[in-house]
Parts: structure tokens; sequence; C-alpha cells
């Protein structure tokens, strides 16, 4: 991605005959609104069809899609309500504390057999083939959290920032510190539909928190790129704001 990069918002209209088609192009199911979400999506970006993808998006809702990219987006077929784009570029200096708010596909390297080179394998999954299958269950969250906050906090040593615990506070008592996974799923992707190197199935986790940025000319960069796999299945979008 290049130098500037601006964030948008892109909802589809609500009017006919988009409204006709909507559970065409949102289903329910959330697997299949991710493929579907995935190619429109590229309706904004894909002006020539060898265009490379340079853009990241996540759904912040079904249908309502959050943008981050170096061209504004463009709405050829006017099936989307589009908000006039932002030029983002904040400016942070070394300190700078933020949160916030990720949703991506994190993986770990793993050999099989006599393979050379590791496979892609969702950090959960990976950690949870240590545990017996009849505590598997039991253990999910624990384990999302323990696998996702390592996985994130590899990230930040290599993109110029470090996570913050933060206090949770329930019932008025306040415990050591705030979950950064809010959630973990898998959910699963035709073969046809593939790309980006991603599996049949996909791990998808939800990070929600507080940062500190200890390098501001990797972090921006880092965050153009996107964090993890799967970008072109709405994730690796970082959204983030000031911390009070």
């Amino acid at each position: 991605m290049t130098d500037t990069m601006y964030l948008s918002r892109a909802t589809l209209r609500e009017d006919a005959p988009i409204a006709a088609l909507h559970n065409v192009l949102v289903p329910k199911d959330e697997s299949q609104r991710l493929s579907a979400s995935h190619r429109l999506v590229w309706t904004l970006f894909g002006d020539t069809p060898d265009r490379d993808r340079d853009f990241l998006w996540r759904e912040a809702s079904p249908g309502t899609f959050y943008l981050l990219s170096c061209r504004t987006p463009v709405d050829q077929h006017r099936i989307f309500k589009l908000d006039e784009p932002k030029l983002f570029a904040p400016s942070f200096a070394m300190g700078d504390r933020v949160t916030f708010a990720l949703r991506a596909n994190a993986t770990v390297a793993k050999k099989t057999g006599g393979a050379t080179r590791g496979a892609p394998c969702d950090v959960v999954m990976n950690a949870l083939h240590a545990i017996p299958k009849e505590r598997r269950a039991i253990e999910r969250a624990r384990v999302a959290e323990e696998a996702g906050r390592a996985w994130l906090s590899r990230q930040g040593a290599g993109a110029g920032f470090r996570l913050v615990d933060v206090p949770a506070v329930q019932g008025g008592e306040t415990s050591e510190c705030a979950p950064v996974v809010s959630a973990y799923r898998t959910l699963r992707l035709d073969r046809d539909r593939r790309g980006g190197g991603v599996d049949g199935r996909l791990g998808i986790l939800d990070f929600e928190g507080m940062l500190e940025i200890t390098d501001p000319s990797v972090f921006m960069p880092a965050m153009a790129r996107g964090f993890g796999r799967a970008k072109a299945f709405g994730c690796g979008l970082m959204l983030i704001r000031p911390a009070q």
C-alpha cells in the first residue's frame, strides 16, 4: 500500500432494487455472508480485472463495512451508500496509547511430515490439539485468550506496539486485567471461494483493548498492511482511537 490512506464506510442501500436482493447480498449465515461480502467489497475497488488488492475491510454490521485503502472507493454499480472518505494520517509519538479493535485470522507455521516449510495453522486450534478432546470445549475460551494474546504480542514486537493490560471491573470489583480476545469462532469457506492461502475453515479472533506505540515509523506501515492472514475476507484491519 502507498503512504496515502483513506478510511471509509460503505453501507448497502436500502432502496429498491437493492432491498429486494438483501437476502442474497447479506445472507444470515455468517460463513455465506463472509464470501458474499468479499465479492461486494471488491466491487468498490476492482476497476481492472488484474487489480491487486490494495485495501483492508471489516464488517461493522451485516451490510456495512469499514474500509482502509490507498484509493478512494468507487461505487460503479450504485449499490452502496458511501460516506465521504477521510484521509487517514494520524500523527503518533513513542508512548502514545490507543484503544483498538481487530478482527484477525491468526496463524502459526506448522510443519507436517517431511515438509521443509510450515503450513499456516490457526493459533487457537493449534493450542487446543494439546488438550484432551473431552476438555477442549471447556478450555476453548481460555485457550483462545492465551493463544490470541501471545500471537498479538508477537505481532506487536515487529509492528511497533505493545499490549497494555487494562483492569477489568466486574460487579464493582477490579480483577487483574481485561481479556484481549472478545470472541473466537471458525467459519467454513467453499473451496472454490478461497483466496490468499486461506484454508477451507477460517479461524477468526476478535481483539479489543489498549496498546502503546513503541515505534510510530513502524506502526503506521504495519496498520496499512494489516495483521494476520485472510485479509481478502475481512480480516486484518485494526481500528484505533486515542485512549482516554
